[in-house]
C-alpha cells in the first residue's frame, strides 16, 4: 500500500536544564530505520529507557508480523476462508481500529491490501499500463467488509481463501505509540519515537522549549519549506517522490488505491498530524489515496487532526486549522 519515506528532521538542543540531556539512539526494527530519543539525567538512564522501547517495538512486531509464521496475524490469514482465529484483546483491538479507519475513508484504507496481486513495479522495469483486466483482477480479494469480527469470542475471520491483512501502513505508527506510552509509564518525561517517519513525541526538549519538526521540501529534498512544533503529539508524512513510474506522460506512485488498484497521481508528500502515530500514519496513506479536495473535506471534519499536501506541480494546501511558518 506504502512505502515510509523519512523525510523529518528534528531539531533540539542539547542544552542541559536541572541535568537533563537528550540522548538519542538509532537502530534498524520492523525491518526499517527507528530514531530514539529521551530526556534523562544521564547515559546509563537514557540506554535503560531506550532499551524498553525496543523491547516493547520487537514485541509489537512479533505481533502484527506477516512474515513471522508464528505470529497471530500469519494465523489467521493461513485460515482465511477456512475458520475464524482467537486474537489476543490487542490484535482485535487494532484491527478493529482499523476498519473503523477503512469506514472513515471510505475504504481508502485498507488492512486488506496484503492481499493485492503485485502487478505495478517501481524498479524502473515497466513500460506501459496493466490492462484493465489485470488492475480488476489484481483487487478481487481486497475489501475490509470481508473482514469478520466477533467481539465476544475475539475471533476474526477473513470470508475467502486467499485474502489477508498486513499492517504496513499502521503497523510503525501504532508501535511507536506503545513504545512512547511505556516510556511515559516508566517515569520518562520527555523524548521522541521516530519509527522511518512515524513520529510520536511528548514533554519538551531539555532548554525547556518545544520540540520542533523540519518538513522536507519534496521537489527540493536537500531543503526543508516548513518548520513546526509539536507537542506531545504525532507527525506522519506519506510520500511517492522517491517511488513512482512515468507511463504515457503521466506520474503513478507506489501508493494504490487498494479499492480501484490503479495507482495515486496528483499528489506528492501529505502530512499528517494528530494525537496518535497510529492514526496519524493511517490518515497519511488515505488522503494520498482519496486525493487533495476529499482529503482535505475529510481531515477538516476529525477534530485534532491537521494535514499539509504538496501536489505534483509542487503547491502547497493545509487543512484550516494549521500555520506554516515556510523557510
Amino acid at each position: 500500500m506504502k512505502k515510509k519515506t523519512l523525510i523529518f528532521l528534528i531539531l533540539f538542543s542539547c542544552v542541559l536544564v536541572n541535568g537533563q540531556q537528550a540522548y538519542k539512539q538509532t537502530m534498524k526494527l520492523m525491518g526499517s530505520r527507528f530514531d530514539i530519543t529521551v530526556v534523562a539525567k544521564d547515559s546509563i538512564k537514557a540506554s535503560s529507557y531506550i532499551t524498553l522501547a525496543v523491547s516493547e517495538i520487537t514485541r509489537i512486531e512479533k505481533l502484527i508480523s506477516s512474515w513471522d509464521k508464528n505470529s497471530e496475524t500469519t494465523l489467521v490469514n493461513k485460515n482465511a476462508g477456512i475458520a475464524p482465529v482467537k486474537v489476543s484483546k490487542e490484535l482485535y483491538d487494532l484491527i478493529e481500529r482499523s476498519i473503523s479507519i477503512s469506514k472513515l475513508t471510505d475504504g481508502a484504507f485498507d488492512i486488506s491490501y496484503a492481499s493485492m496481486d503485485k502487478i505495478w513495479q517501481f524498479n524502473g522495469s515497466m513500460t506501459q499500463m496493466p490492462n484493465t483486466k489485470q488492475i480488476k483482477q489484481s483487487v478481487a480479494k481486497v475489501g475490509y467488509k470481508n473482514i469478520i469480527l466477533n467481539k465476544e469470542k475475539s475471533t476474526v475471520y477473513l470470508k475467502q481463501e486467499g485474502i489477508k491483512i498486513g499492517f504496513g501502513a499502521i503497523g510503525k505508527g501504532y508501535a511507536a505509540d506503545k513504545a512512547k506510552a511505556l516510556l511515559v509509564k516508566k517515569g520518562v518525561a520527555s523524548g521522541i519515537i521516530n519509527a522511518s517517519g512515524d513520529m510520536n513525541t511528548w514533554g519538551k526538549q531539555p532548554n525547556g522549549e518545544e520540540w520542533k519538526v523540519a518538513i522536507t521540501n519534496p521537489m527540493n529534498k536537500n531543503k526543508a519549506f516548513a518548520l513546526l512544533p509539536i507537542t506531545n503529539g504525532a507527525v506522519v508524512t506519506s510520500g511517492n517522490y522517491e517511488k513512482f513510474v512515468m507511463l504515457n506522460g503521466k506520474r503513478y506512485s507506489h501508493i494504490i488505491d487498494p479499492r480501484t488498484g490503479y495507482p495515486s497521481s496528483g499528489i506528492i508528500s501529505v502530512t499528517v498530524f494528530a494525537p496518535k502515530a497510529e492514526l496519524a500514519d493511517a490518515l497519511a496513506t488515505s488522503v494520498f489515496v482519496m486525493g487533495k479536495e476529499v482529503g482535505l473535506n475529510r481531515i477538516n471534519q476529525l477534530p485534532n487532526i491537521e494535514c499539509v499536501i504538496v501536489d505534483d506541480i509542487g503547491k502547497v494546501s493545509t487543512s484550516k486549522n494549521i500555520k506554516i511558518n515556510t523557510l
